[in-house]
């Protein structure tokens, strides 16, 4: 495990050495005090540059700094605004990976003058600074990417997409067409519907004041342990039958977890529009069996 002071000092002695980098910034996890960090977490770093196409175009700068890469995916060239911007994904050999940010001198200029951005007040570390330019920057508040309640149409219409979804993952049941329903099933609706569902719920019984993470992250962790028993129910393997009742019991969750949430929060619970999607679910399941 790579002790992370010492990696701050590896970032730090690198960048001093380096004329092209101006400033060094960390972010995310390892920038938040006490965070939550373990021998995986990222190091999220943003480079300010004199020039970032040098560091675009060459990865030779990553290897001979902090050692053979495993693996990496490179963003195209982003613009904001006036300038260019880009970064990288990079995995080395061992636990260590650093997401580098490159950033242009002028856009960090820029942003130092306006309201301090999500990724920043989310949890910034200033590493290194040539030029006073990160001296504008506020202190973070830690509050950034907590949840807010969702308004009653958010609410009506994550449910709607998720009974729409469900009219099209029981069409690729009855085709025998596993890969593409649980595509939809264990994606789509897993995620797009019932995970900001559970994730209300979630911070409902804990005053808003959580940061779930990407991907349901930290669902296991914060939600109810039997709405997660309930989740984990809704995995299953390759099979026809698993998945009709993987797809009903996604379902039921759904409900019982937005009618917990619609009761705290005012909004009442189509529940007609439920049955009716029910029944022409359980129509399609009956003459898929047939």
């Amino acid at each position: 495990m790579i002790d992370q002071q010492e990696m701050f000092e590896k970032l730090v002695a690198w960048g001093e050495k380096q004329d092209a980098v101006r400033a060094m910034i960390l972010t995310s996890t390892r920038a938040i005090p006490n965070g939550q960090v373990d021998q995986f977490s990222d190091y999220d770093v943003i480079l300010i540059l004199t020039d970032i196409m040098p560091f675009w175009e060459s990865r030779a700068w990553m290897e001979s700094a902090f050692g053979r890469i495993l693996a990496m995916y490179r963003d195209p060239i982003l613009h904001d605004g006036e300038f260019e911007k880009s970064g990288n994904v990079t995995q080395f050999e061992g636990d260590l990976r650093i997401d580098f940010i490159l950033w242009p001198v002028g856009l960090m200029q820029r942003i130092a003058t306006e309201p301090l951005p999500d990724e920043f007040d989310a949890g910034y570390r200033v590493l290194l600074d040539k030029d006073h330019l990160t001296d504008g920057l506020q202190p973070p508040t830690y509050k950034a990417y907590i949840p807010t309640p969702p308004t009653e149409q958010a609410y009506l219409e994550n449910i709607e997409n998720c009974f729409l979804c469900a009219t099209v993952v029981a069409k690729l049941l009855w085709r025998d067409d596993v890969v593409a329903a649980k595509f939809l099933l264990d994606g789509e609706i897993k995620h797009e519907n019932l995970r900001p569902m559970l994730e209300w719920h979630m911070e409902i019984e804990h005053g808003w004041s959580l940061k779930p993470g990407p991907y349901g992250r930290g669902l296991k962790k914060w939600l109810r342990p039997d709405l997660w028993q309930e989740l984990a129910d809704t995995y299953v393997g390759a099979g026809l039958d698993e998945n009709w009742d993987a797809l009903f019991r996604s379902i039921a969750l759904l409900r019982r977890a937005a009618l917990e949430v619609g009761e705290k929060l005012g909004y009442a619970y189509p529940h007609e529009r439920e049955q009716r999607t029910l029944a022409h679910l359980e129509k399609v399941r009956g003459t898929a069996a047939e």
